[in-house]
């Protein structure tokens, strides 16, 4: 059981001291990722950037991830019987709310190169790693050295599907218990993060400057 988000940043920043000083970009999901990513920028000294991916949910169970759109790629796994149609109706609708995302995170800064870095990928707990999945497929072409997945909780098998996936080099997750619901249940102070807070946390501090 973590107090809050912020509490176990510090222990996710423990666990990745081994990449303090190397040219390291922390990726924060938002918005419950920005502020553990937040605390483990600040300790590994490294600048933050956010994950601009939004995931395309099945037509009969939007939770459930078939795939995940960036403002210009898209990665999916369509299962039979869902049309085409609707996965195209679904990116042109995710896209423009990563515009806004976009120009919203990025109104006073570019987005960093993520090209030859060490890209640390952080959230606050993933369910299924469905969506997790296929962000780092889209974070994996823009051809970064190496990718690691550092989140506080998720159930034993989406840790190993995503320690499965050829693009990702480590996974660091602090707790993997068998009676997982959903991430909120291993916080005591679970709040929504909102978006001005989020962008709060990403504009303060050394986030502004690039590795």
């Amino acid at each position: 059981m973590f107090p809050d988000r912020t509490s176990a940043g510090h222990l996710l920043a423990d666990r990745l001291l081994k990449y303090k000083g190397q040219p390291v970009v922390v990726i924060a999901v938002p918005r419950g990722g920005l502020p553990l990513g937040a605390v483990v920028a600040k300790t590994l000294n490294a600048p933050m950037e956010v994950a601009l991916t939004k995931k395309i949910g099945h037509p009969f169970n939007k939770e459930y991830a078939i795939g995940a759109v960036s403002r210009n790629q898209i990665v999916v796994s369509q299962p039979e019987g869902i049309s085409q149609e609707y996965i195209d109706a679904e990116t042109r609708r995710l896209r423009q709310s990563l515009e806004e995302r976009h120009h919203m995170f990025h109104r006073k800064k570019n987005p960093i190169p993520l090209k030859g870095k060490q890209v640390i990928i952080v959230d606050d707990g993933i369910a299924t790693g469905n969506t997790l999945r296929v962000t780092v497929a889209l974070i994996s072409s823009e051809a970064p050295d190496k990718i690691i997945v550092a989140i506080p909780v998720a159930p034993p098998e989406a840790v190993r599907r995503l320690e499965a996936m050829p693009e990702v080099d480590e996974v660091i997750c602090l707790e993997t218990p068998g009676n997982f619901r959903a991430v909120g249940q291993f916080y005591k102070d679970f709040g929504t993060v909102t978006d001005q807070e989020a962008l709060r946390i990403f504009e303060s501090g050394n986030f502004l400057k690039e590795a």
